[in-house]
């Protein structure tokens, strides 16, 4: 889960607040989206549904005319990015047949793709609680951070990885359609407590003594690559080591970019990540207090070398400009999603097909994305800026049925 990044990163993304450009609001019909079918199967199986069930009241089913630039947009991108989710969602029933016949496609061709998906899948469009049909979209990217396997005076902020004393609890509430939810905790003698925060992992390094998978130079760097929930580390002699989202404290993520506003420090418009990063270079002193109140804490995993870039929370690699980060009660991971929404900090239409591919604990709600811009310098830049208004579509098998 990436996802900060939100983190989420993965899941957890890059720190956004307002949004300045703007979408035209797209009157949606009023219909009721198809939920998946599904075999009778114990009961765990009835959790997914009623996922399902609360997912399908933010869906409308929409026209492929309402689709801003759909007949414009280059779909191979998008296309080879599902077929990488094709390779987790062709286990559930209703995307056995759509993902055989996707991958029995060769060559695809523009054209072919475009007849595919308009034969094969119906749009609805996503809308909020309250029926407004207009969010926010982020932007989350890989970082790169300069580091080492030995902590030394230059390398002192360590990346840990999953305590062993961290235990993951899942709680099905007892009220029918509640759904399932997880916590984290730790054992105190015969009690279950609540897990370290971050001011408690980094105030008192022996809470996680020996869990060091590698050790950073910069602290704020390290901080963001918890946001992003993956990264890359250079080390000394040259390698490059790929982590990815472990597990996480199962504290609540809090947005410091919102403190700051909160506090009268940073204006709303000017909140990003790198204004983030230079209010710290600025006030040393209240850097990690202000850290601090973010009390998520995000562990990782070293990934293969030659993985070809973050794992998602759908288990595959992302693709950069292409996978999408969502909540997943309100859109299918997996599916692909339109995404009409403007670059970053400009009002030039940004619409493409996406693939929701990864959540991130800071991305809730209908319309919420958060797009994943890769790995380079430009990729930090434009997620870092990144908080437009956006419009939604979710693409579904016309086989996706109640």
């Amino acid at each position: 889960m990436l996802v900060l990044t939100s983190l989420s990163l993965t899941s957890c993304k890059t720190e956004t607040i307002t949004s300045k450009a703007t979408v035209p609001q797209t009157p949606a019909k009023s219909a009721t989206a198809p939920t998946e079918q599904k075999p009778e199967k114990p009961a765990q199986n009835k959790v997914e549904t009623q996922t399902d069930q609360k997912s399908q009241k933010l869906l409308k089913a929409a026209s492929w005319s309402m689709l801003p630039g759909w007949k414009h947009d280059s779909l191979i991108p998008a296309w080879n990015t599902f077929i990488q989710s094709c390779k987790s969602l062709e286990r559930r029933p209703s995307w056995q047949t759509v993902c055989t016949q996707a991958n029995a496609i060769q060559p695809a061709s523009e054209q072919t793709v475009r007849n595919f998906l308009e034969n094969h899948f119906s749009p609805y469009q996503v809308t909020n609680p309250d029926g407004t049909t207009t969010g926010l979209a982020t932007g989350y990217y890989e970082p790169l951070l300069k580091g080492s396997r030995q902590y030394s005076s230059r390398f002192r902020y360590p990346i840990y990885s999953a305590p062993d004393n961290l235990l993951s609890i899942e709680l099905k509430d007892a009220q029918p359609g509640a759904g399932q939810t997880s916590m984290r905790g730790r054992l105190q003698g015969r009690r279950i407590v609540p897990y370290y925060t971050r001011a408690e992992i980094e105030n008192n390094r022996n809470l996680l003594k020996g869990k060091e998978l590698l050790w950073v130079e910069d602290e704020v760097d390290l901080f963001f690559l918890q946001i992003q929930g993956s990264g890359r580390i250079v080390l000394e002699d040259g390698e490059t080591i790929k982590i990815g989202f472990a597990d996480h404290n199962g504290h609540p993520y809090r947005s410091i970019g919102k403190v700051l506003i909160d506090r009268g420090e940073m204006p709303a418009w000017q909140a990003s990540m790198q204004s983030i990063k230079q209010w710290g270079r600025q006030n040393p002193a209240k850097l990690k207090p202000l850290l601090q109140q973010n009390a998520r804490y995000i562990f990782f995993r070293e990934l293969p070398p030659d993985v070809t870039g973050p794992i998602g929370a759908l288990g595959v690699p992302l693709t950069a400009g292409r996978s999408l980060a969502i909540d997943p009660s309100s859109i299918p991971l997996g599916a692909p999603v339109y995404l009409a929404t403007t670059w970053p900090n400009t009002s030039q239409p940004l619409n493409r097909l996406m693939i929701a591919q990864d959540t991130g604990s800071a991305i809730k709600g209908g319309v919420r994305a958060d797009f994943f811009w890769g790995y380079s310098p430009e990729a930090q830049t434009q997620a870092g800026k990144m908080k437009q208004s956006a419009q939604m579509w979710v693409l579904l098998p016309k086989q996706y049925r109640e």
